[in-house]
């Protein structure tokens, strides 16, 4: 015994890798079967593993799928660590703060949902062949107390809608059958229908949105006594001096101790109202930065803050309703009326209850009401599982009916990670070291790709930010700064030339960089031009194969980007997408005006972007992708995130969306064929109501587990990359537009 023991805990102490690929591992962990805590444990304890970036736990398959940093440690060392946290894991105990998300998990009555029932069921079978009326009437009164969450729905369905509602018919056709003594068909229909609502509510909980745990992860920069760095969101402790600059969420309560700045309370009011913040004034979690950078002093963290209940909302179950389901209930519904006057018709003109009871049985709104949220949270729960989280049913349903796809260019189609390829200067008198160390000044604080770019490119080259005396953001533009006294410009031509900063120069030393089309950041000081920023964003090696997935589906492909027209035109190229279909120089108002374009054509547009000057686009599409690594904005916009921050998880998700749909049509057709098969043969052929209740919620099980087959999909398997499918970049020298003079910056910047 003892060695089984031992042999035991050695198993959930232990993990099998299932798939492995440079920055990414997928183990089996077979104590997240076993303990139903374990994998917050095991989540907390993966944390301390630096390498980790994050991470997504699926206790149903008992597998974790990791994300790492593989320059910070080799394989051999990572295993080895994971080793240890999932050994930490199996002793910790639950700390306080893990209450909140526990108790997120859904808790189901069994005794209301299918003790009550089966009681009644139990208790009609066995007083219908004895036929007393005391224990007939005890019996009627068990079926009646079972058959309450039925009639509370008929109640809350009137009060909600201010009109009948199938809950109705549903509550006539149980009382009516329980007072005439016909026991067993209404125990029967009260035990399938909760049944039916059980098996929903078991594939809610499956579908716990344990991938958003990735909010915990986002990193702040924070002012303490030892310097400035950079800390995960569960880590900000009371006391710290948090830096959120545009596009981030503000993560604590507290007071702006330097800094001024916009703010929108969208997610505080449920209004997007833009609010002017500045020294000493209090401000809340979960309020997004538009414009300025603030210091703040936190004074709640974590859970205890707007941003902590924010999350927990959105752990919550989803949302599932879509509009072939509504409109499939809002029929039903509106048949309610007219089946309560054919029961009173039949009953007038042939006084025989049996038949005048069979049209209230015309609910298969309530069918379609359980197996149309099934199918739509086993599709959300599979998505989550695989990659994407989607926000809503009526996201899926967009998703599914796409025809547009609308993508931003910088760190969607291109790298997230780009690099700095040189740096051109105007005169002799101004350094290449000067510019940079301007540049990354300027822009230390922002969570932009071409910002983090500057900022590593300067950490390369040993250069030492300096302080900004004053800060400001224009989203999509630039940054203006006041460092040493002097006014400092980074950013587009356009956010230059607005300035007032003539960008004509007579040569460029350079022009490899701007033959192969790298992105410019203008550098000016006090109204004159330094010189330019070069930067290389180069292409996410899946852009070209989604691209043409899309294109085989007969979805569209669109570029819209604050890059120049050069720029714009190359990635189009490289890609196979129609250059009528590249829109250069779009910031934050021509993005949305092109998005309101493509819609009032009939178009169904998704937008595809990452950063804050996206969020507008995003809101505007019909259906709004988001990575989870872009801005905070970004993400908490989108209403779907793509977890492995791979583009091809969008055509998965299409393909998910897809299955959906058609699986949401098909129990449609289950439901409600069967149900009006039952009711016509009650009124023409007197059906038994036993057999009536046995084939339309059998009808309803079935298709209940019909709406489960999205479950069944096993791990994703990446579409190959095929590697011939994106244009050479060389090509761009031969391509006719690409051949026009180059004199001088004004040119590269249009």
């Amino acid at each position: 015994m003892m060695l089984t023991q031992i042999a035991a805990t050695q198993l959930i102490q232990s993990y099998e890798v299932v798939h492995l690929t440079a920055g990414r591992i997928r183990l089996r962990v077979p104590n997240l079967t076993y303990d139903k805590n374990y994998d917050i444990k095991l989540l907390r304890s993966l944390k301390t593993v630096k390498a980790i970036t994050h991470t997504r736990i699926n206790s149903a398959a008992s597998t974790v799928v990791i994300y790492y940093d593989s320059t910070k440690e080799t394989i051999t060392t990572l295993r080895e660590q994971l080793q240890v946290a999932i050994e930490q894991a199996v002793t910790q105990e639950l700390l306080e703060e893990d209450s909140i998300t526990t108790a997120q998990r859904p808790d189901i009555d069994y005794w209301e949902k299918l003790g009550l029932p089966a009681l009644a069921l139990g208790l009609a079978l066995v007083a219908a062949p004895l036929e007393l009326p005391a224990l007939a009437s005890l019996v009627g009164c068990a079926i009646l107390t079972a058959g309450v969450p039925v009639f509370k729905r008929a109640i809350d369905g009137a009060i909600e809608h201010h009109s009948p509602n199938v809950g109705l018919l549903d509550s006539l056709w149980l009382t009516l059958h329980t007072l005439q003594g016909e026991l067993v068909a209404p125990a029967l229909e009260i035990a399938m229908a909760q049944s039916t609502e059980t098996l929903r509510d078991l594939t809610a909980r499956a579908g716990e949105r344990q991938a958003l745990t990735l909010l915990n992860q986002r990193s702040y920069w924070v002012d303490r006594e030892e310097g400035i760095e950079q800390i995960l969101l569960s880590q900000l402790q009371v006391g710290d001096r948090v830096i959120v600059s545009p596009g981030d969420s503000i993560p604590v309560d507290g007071r702006v101790v330097r800094g001024s700045g916009l703010i929108d309370q969208q997610y505080l009011t449920g209004e997007s109202t833009l609010v002017a913040c500045s020294e000493g004034q209090k401000v809340f979690a979960s309020g997004q930065v538009v414009k300025g950078q603030l210091v703040i002093l936190a004074e709640q963290t974590g859970d205890n803050t707007h941003a902590g209940r924010t999350v927990q909302l959105i752990k919550e179950a989803p949302t599932y309703d879509t509009r072939v389901g509504d409109y499939a209930e809002e029929l039903a519904n509106q048949v309610v009326v007219p089946a309560m006057f054919l029961s009173a018709a039949i009953f007038a003109v042939t006084r025989d209850t049996h038949k005048a009871i069979a049209p209230l049985q015309l609910n298969f709104g309530a069918g379609i009401g359980f197996s149309v949220p099934t199918t739509i949270l086993a599709a959300l729960n599979y998505a989550t599982r695989t990659g994407v989280y989607i926000r809503n049913g009526r996201a899926l349903e967009i998703l599914a009916n796409l025809d547009a796809v609308v993508f931003d260019k910088t760190g969607t189609l291109t790298q997230a990670v780009g690099a700095v390829v040189g740096i051109e200067t105007v005169n002799s008198d101004t350094s290449t070291t000067e510019i940079l160390t301007l540049a990354v000044s300027a822009e230390q604080y922002l969570v932009h790709p071409v910002a983090e770019a500057i900022a590593r490119y300067a950490k390369d080259k040993n250069i030492v930010a300096r302080q900004c005396e004053s800060w400001d953001y224009e989203v999509g533009l630039g940054v203006t700064a006041q460092i040493d006294g002097r006014k400092i410009l980074v950013g587009s031509s356009r956010f230059l030339q607005q300035s007032g900063v003539a960008l004509d120069v007579d040569y460029i030393r350079n022009q490899e960089g701007t033959i192969r089309n790298r992105s410019l950041v203008y550098v000016a000081r006090d109204g004159a031009l330094l010189g330019v920023i070069l930067y290389s964003n180069s292409l996410r090696p899946e852009s070209a194969t989604v691209i043409q997935n899309l294109k085989e589906q007969g979805i569209t492909s669109y570029i819209l980007t604050g890059d120049n027209s050069r720029v714009a035109s190359a990635v189009a190229y490289q890609l196979g997408i129609n250059l009528g279909h590249t829109y250069s120089e779009a910031f934050p108002d021509r993005k949305v005006e092109i998005i309101q374009k493509l819609r009032q054509q009939g178009k169904t547009v998704a937008y595809v972007g990452d950063g804050i000057n996206d969020s507008a686009a995003l809101i505007h599409a019909d259906v709004s992708i988001a990575f989870a690594i872009g801005s905070d904005i970004a993400r908490e916009t989108a209403d779907i995130v793509l977890l492995d921050n791979d583009l091809r998880s969008l055509p998965h998700a299409i393909a998910i969306a897809k299955e959906a749909m058609d699986i949401v049509e098909q129990n449609i057709a289950i439901v409600a064929v069967p149900n009006i098969s039952v009711v016509l043969a009650g009124i023409f052929f007197n059906l038994n109501p036993v057999l009536g209740v046995i084939l339309s919620n059998g009808a309803t099980i079935l298709a209940e587990l019909n709406g489960l087959r999205p479950l069944l999909g096993g791990d994703r398997e990446y579409p190959v990359i095929e590697s011939k499918t994106a244009r050479d970049e060389a090509g761009l020298l031969g391509v006719p537009w690409q051949k026009r003079p180059r004199r001088g910056f004004a040119q590269f910047g249009t």
